[in-house]
């Protein structure tokens, strides 16, 4: 064999070697049973996670067109057959007109919350902006969802925004906000009598938002889509509920 041929042989091994270190990633959360038994609200809960639980981060940018990279990290634990999370976001812009239930959240400063509780790709797609308004539907993929009836979700979630709960328009500067969600499993009502403890559940936590002055795109779980696109379970990490 030819030294040139020898030569193109080693550069090819070496690509190969190249693509499969930025092969598909899932990371894991050992998600923490909190024993709490009193009264619970959003407070509590709150405090709760800062005293038990570690941070992640939502750190992530899978598409360098969108380089923007606020600071957001999240905490997750859960008690009683619900979940329990805890965005905190720094950020330059932020954004909340929407109000209505099921509205384009996405579009204002969002954190999002992905769930496929069976592991069979149907997933929920929990999308809260900044000021608690949420967006979620059941499916298999984007073009295939079933929006949740907004009356159950108000009725069920429990929120809490230190922005509040009114809109408003972009405001430009450093912001740090943070949000507390208590999610009951019987909000997942595909899964009718879902257990949580023991529970082995796939997942990804995004940042986003579409509409602020600078748009981004930030992930837990890498996302290897060509274009900016949340909805893939196949890049979803793992959650394993104590």
């Amino acid at each position: 064999m030819s030294f040139s041929k020898t030569l193109e042989l080693f550069f090819i091994s070496i690509l190969l070697c190249t693509c499969n270190k930025t092969a598909k990633v899932e990371k894991e959360i050992i998600v923490k049973e909190i024993d709490f038994s009193g009264d619970l609200n959003t407070q509590v809960v709150s405090d709760l996670l800062e005293d038990q639980v570690e941070f992640q981060n939502v750190n992530l940018v899978n598409w360098q067109e969108f380089p923007y990279e606020p600071e957001v990290r999240f905490k997750i634990a859960h008690n009683n057959n619900q979940i329990w999370l805890k965005f905190y976001v720094q950020e330059e812009h932020i954004l909340a007109h929407f109000t209505e239930t099921n509205s384009a959240t996405h579009k204002d400063s969002c954190v999002e919350f992905f769930l496929d509780p069976q592991q069979n790709g149907n997933y929920y797609n929990f999308e809260f902006n900044c000021i608690g308004t949420t967006h979620l539907a059941y499916g298999p993929n984007r073009s295939n969802r079933q929006f949740l009836d907004p009356g159950l979700i108000d009725k069920k979630i429990q929120i809490a925004s230190t922005l509040g709960e009114l809109p408003f328009d972009e405001k430009t500067g450093r912001h740090s906000w943070e949000m507390t969600i208590i999610i009951p499993a019987e909000i997942l009502i595909h899964d009718n009598g879902l257990v949580l403890k023991e529970l082995k559940g796939n997942a990804n936590f995004y940042k986003c938002g579409d509409k602020t002055s600078k748009p981004h795109y930030l992930s837990w779980n890498p996302v290897g889509t060509a274009n900016p696109d949340f909805h893939q379970p196949d890049y979803f990490g793992t959650l394993i509920f104590e």
